[in-house]
């Protein structure tokens, strides 16, 4: 038991009061470094998002619509696959670089467009988004 006084006497702590103040110092430290790791990964990630949108649907005859896409993205957007009310169209891969404008022309796969009739245009792009426009056909 003697010697058990004798160590607690010889032995240095550090005060509550100082280990509580390291523990959360570095708490803090830990948690800024974490932010910052996070912050870089989500403004990577929004820095390359698609950003594209039908601005006009125009249709050329009643086979045919013709629709105005425009890119404000900063990459690129690959258009795959469209759809025209849940049927999907003939169409080839087609790109819009950053910051322009293309065209794009579809045909319904189940014939013609009907007069007065509204359609669910839908493209999807290569990184999987979807791009979505309600055109009404009026006829010509």
């Amino acid at each position: 038991m003697n010697y058990i006084r004798k160590f607690k006497k010889n032995s240095k702590a550090l005060s509550p009061v100082v280990a509580s103040i390291i523990l959360i110092a570095v708490t803090v430290a830990v948690s800024v470094v974490v932010a910052a790791w996070m912050g870089g990964m989500t403004i990577g990630l929004m820095g390359n998002a698609e950003q594209a949108a039908i601005t006009n649907a125009q249709f050329s005859d009643a086979t045919h619509v013709v629709l105005t896409i425009q890119n404000t993205g900063s990459s690129s957007v690959t258009i795959k696959t469209a759809t025209i009310d849940g049927n999907s169209t003939t169409m080839t891969a087609f790109s819009i670089a950053k910051g322009s404008t293309g065209t794009l022309t579809l045909s319904p796969s189940a014939g013609s467009f009907v007069n007065t009739a509204g359609y669910q245009i839908k493209l999807q792009t290569a990184k999987g988004n979807t791009i979505s426009y309600t055109a009404t056909y009026t006829g010509l």
